[in-house]
């Protein structure tokens, strides 16, 4: 009876333990499982929680005030070439086409005659020619180098305030290309001619095309009084008398001779030189 009493109870005794350990695995199976759902609901509460507290930044103490300023921070930009004036350059409208279109300068005469040029740049226009500024053609014509009438205008109204515009396209004809030419000041309309020049073949078209501009400038700074003493009759012989001289020449390659006009002062050149029978030389 002992024996058989032991027995049961061990029976049972094993029984309870296999009761007792198979809710502890599947309580535990389940707690783990809960443990990905519990931990991802935290760590979004604690962002939210994150997020609405305001969010302090350190910002960093400005840089000690230099003496020099930078170069960069005080230019403006330089706009793409497009046509558009530059920063500092004020866009001139013309009035009386009732809108704010710019000046078509290749049309418009805006500004002629409004009013006058200062006394300051009347003395620089208008100043007496120094007799070593001008040079004899062989033809015993007087003239001024172009570069000359623009150190005139650069000295009168500054470099850049003045151009010229064209009026019209260029015109090629047989050895002779020509080209309408308006002289602007200050956005005004000052004046305008007709520049030419020959040249001899296609080639040289763009070379007679940089002429023609000259010689338009040289005719429109007629409008301004500069130069002005060139196309007076009796500044012309008279500066003939004192500074100029007809001489005989020969042509190198056509062993030609004839008669040319030079300065006193100067020397027959190429594709002169002197001719060794006359020995004359005139003036008048």
């Amino acid at each position: 009876m002992a024996s058989r009493a032991t027995t049961c109870l061990r029976i049972a005794s094993r029984q309870f333990g296999l009761a007792t350990k198979a809710p502890t695995r599947s309580l535990g199976t389940v707690s783990k499982a809960r443990q990905y759902p519990s931990t991802t609901a935290s760590r979004s509460a604690a962002a939210t929680s994150t997020a609405s507290k305001p969010t302090t930044t350190t910002t960093p103490p400005p840089p000690a005030a230099s003496s020099s300023p930078s170069p960069t921070a005080a230019r403006n930009p330089v706009p793409a070439v497009s046509g558009v004036p530059l920063p500092d350059a004020p866009a001139a409208t013309d009035p009386n086409s009732g809108s704010d279109k710019p000046i078509d300068w290749s049309s418009s005469y805006h500004g002629l005659g409004t009013s006058t040029f200062g006394p300051e740049v009347a003395t620089v226009l208008q100043a007496p020619l120094d007799a070593d500024d001008i040079e004899v053609k062989p033809d015993g014509i007087i003239y001024l180098p172009e570069i000359k009438y623009r150190r005139v205008l650069n000295n009168a109204f500054g470099p850049g305030g003045w151009g010229l515009a064209p009026r019209g396209d260029l015109v090629v004809q047989d050895r002779l290309v020509s080209r309408d030419y308006a002289l602007i000041v200050h956005g005004r309309f000052v004046g305008q001619a007709r520049g030419e020049q020959q040249y001899f073949n296609e080639d040289g078209i763009s070379t007679a095309a940089e002429g023609c501009k000259s010689n338009a400038l040289m005719r429109c700074c007629k409008d301004l009084g500069i130069a002005s003493e060139l196309w007076d009759p009796r500044f012309i012989r008279k500066f003939m008398r004192s500074h100029a001289q007809q001489v005989w020449v020969e042509h190198v390659v056509t062993k030609k001779k004839k008669q040319i006009w030079l300065r006193k002062d100067d020397e027959v050149r190429y594709p002169f030189k002197k001719s060794a029978g006359s020995g004359m030389s005139t003036s008048i």
